[in-house]
C-alpha cells in the first residue's frame, strides 16, 4: 500500500472516530483511567460487529478508587501540594494507580505514590464526565536522517489541549464537577513548572554528553539513574524520595550520585578481561549454551485458540441465520470464517522448520569483532563509546551501601556479570 493511500485512510478513521467521539460520546478503547472500570453497554451499533460478538464499552465509577480521585481533587483546591497528597495517600495505606492494578504498569513497584501520578489525575478532564479522545498522538520519525531506507519509527506525543476532542454532553457518572477541575487547572498553571499533558512538545536536548546515559539503574529502587552535570563533572543521580512519597519508611537516601568518571575506566577494564585470550574460550562457549531454544509448543497452541475462536463465530452466525438475519450477509460472513479456519488449518499442518542457530564459528568471529572493538574503546570519542556500550547491551546497577557496580551484559562470560568497587557514595 502505498504512502498516500495510507495517509487518506487514516484521516477518513481519524475523522470517523471524532465525530463518536464528539457527538455520541463512545468510549474508543484504551485502559480506563484511575477511578473507573470498563462496563458492557450491549451490542455493537455496528450489525456487523454486533454478529461477531462485540460489544460497546463505557466508563464507571470504581467504588474503590473513584473516592480517591475525589479527595486529591478536594485537598489540591483546599491547598495541599502534590508531594503532601501523595505522602497522605500512602501513609493511609490507599494503593497507587500501579498497586491496584497491576497490569497497568508491571514494571514499577507501587510501594508508594508518586507526584507524576496525582498530576496526572489532576489534569484528566474525564473526570468531569465528558468522554476525550486525541490527546497522544503517533509521529513517525526517521530511524536515520541520512539513510532514508532504514524506514520510519512511531513516537508517540502529547498533542496541545486544544487539539482534543471532548464530548459534547455529559456521558459517564462525573466523579468530580467541572467548577471543581477548572478550579485545579488553574491552581496548577499557578504553580507548575515543565511540561504537562496538553501542553505543546518540545524535544529538549541534552547540552552534556552522558556516556552511559539509559544505562546505570539504582539497586535500591530499581530505577535508572538520571544525568546530572555538577562542578563541570557528570553524575548519574537517583532521586527516588523526590519523586515518590516515603511515608511507607521505603528506605531510600534523598539523594544517590555516582560519578561517571569514577565507572568508565573500571568498566572498560572488566570488559577487556572477558575478551581476553585466557577467557575468550570460555566467553565462546558461554553464548553458544545460552542461545535461545524457540518454544514451538506456543506457536501451535495459538493456532489452535485461533482456530477454537473461529468454530465460535461460525456457530454465532449460523444462530442469526436461524433467528432470521439477511440470508446474503450471513452467508458472506460464514465463507470469510471458513476461509481464515483453513489458512489456520494449514498452518498446523506445516512443518515447523528449525531454528537457525549460529554455530561456534560464527560466535568465535563476532567475539573476535568485538574484542577488537573493546580494545579501541579508550581511544574513540565519546559518541563511538557511548554506542558500543549500547550495542553490548549493558546494565550497570549501582549499589550504594556497597559502593558497588554490577556489571550485566548479553555478551558477557558469565551471565551474573561481574561488580567492580568505585570511589565516592551517597
Amino acid at each position: 500500500m502505498s504512502k498516500g493511500e495510507r495517509n487518506r485512510i487514516k484521516v477518513r478513521v481519524r475523522t470517523a472516530m471524532t465525530s463518536q467521539a464528539k457527538l455520541e460520546g463512545r468510549f474508543l478503547g484504551g485502559r480506563p483511567p484511575y477511578g473507573y472500570r470498563l462496563v458492557d453497554l450491549g451490542p455493537h451499533p455496528n450489525p456487523a460487529k454486533a454478529a461477531d460478538g462485540r460489544h460497546l464499552r463505557g466508563l464507571a465509577p470504581d467504588e474503590n478508587t473513584a473516592p480517591v480521585v475525589a479527595r486529591i481533587f478536594a485537598e489540591f483546591c483546599a491547598g495541599w501540594g502534590i508531594y503532601l497528597i501523595a505522602e497522605g495517600l500512602t501513609r493511609d495505606g490507599v494503593p497507587c494507580p500501579s498497586a491496584y492494578d497491576r497490569k497497568r504498569n508491571p514494571h514499577r513497584t507501587g510501594i508508594a505514590w508518586s507526584k507524576s501520578a496525582v498530576r496526572v489525575i489532576l489534569t484528566n478532564p474525564r473526570y468531569t464526565g465528558r468522554q476525550v479522545w486525541n490527546k497522544q498522538r503517533k509521529d513517525e520519525i526517521l530511524l536515520d536522517v541520512e539513510d532514508v531506507a532504514l524506514g520510519h519509527t512511531g513516537v508517540m506525543r502529547w498533542n496541545p489541549a486544544d487539539q482534543w476532542t471532548v464530548s459534547n454532553e455529559i456521558v459517564h457518572s462525573p466523579l468530580v464537577d467541572q467548577g471543581t477541575f477548572d478550579t485545579a487547572q488553574a491552581l496548577l498553571t499557578r504553580r507548575g513548572r515543565g511540561r504537562r499533558p496538553g501542553q505543546e512538545y518540545r524535544r529538549e536536548r541534552t547540552l552534556h554528553a552522558y556516556i552511559l546515559r539509559g544505562l546505570v539503574y539504582c539497586a535500591l529502587c530499581n530505577r535508572k539513574m538520571q544525568g546530572q552535570r555538577s562542578h563541570d563533572e557528570n553524575y548519574y543521580r537517583c532521586r527516588y524520595a523526590e519523586e515518590y512519597a516515603l511515608a511507607n519508611k521505603f528506605d531510600h537516601p534523598r539523594n544517590i550520585y555516582l560519578r561517571e568518571l569514577d565507572l568508565i575506566d573500571p568498566l572498560d577494564a572488566a570488559l577487556a578481561e572477558a575478551f581476553t585470550p585466557q577467557r575468550v574460550g570460555d566467553t565462546i562457549t558461554a553464548m553458544v549454551d545460552s542461545q535461545d531454544q524457540p518454544d514451538s509448543n506456543a506457536a501451535s497452541a495459538l493456532a489452535r485458540s485461533q482456530l477454537a475462536e473461529c468454530d465460535t463465530k461460525l456457530g454465532r452466525h449460523r444462530a442469526a441465520l436461524e433467528a432470521g438475519a439477511d440470508p446474503s450477509i450471513v452467508t458472506g460472513w460464514i465463507a470469510e470464517v471458513e476461509a481464515e479456519r483453513r489458512r489456520i488449518l494449514a498452518t498446523i499442518d506445516r512443518p515447523t522448520p528449525k531454528p537457525q542457530r549460529m554455530t561456534r564459528e560464527e560466535i568465535t568471529a563476532l567475539v573476535q569483532q568485538v574484542g577488537e572493538v573493546i580494545e579501541a574503546l579508550r581511544a574513540a570519542d565519546l559518541a563511538d563509546r557511548a554506542e558500543v556500550y549500547q550495542q553490548l547491551g549493558l546494565r550497570l546497577t549501582y549499589h550504594p551501601d556497597q559502593r558497588k557496580v554490577r556489571v550485566q551484559s548479553q555478551l558477557a562470560a558469565h551471565p551474573g556479570g561481574e561488580s567492580g568497587c568505585v570511589r565516592g557514595g551517597t
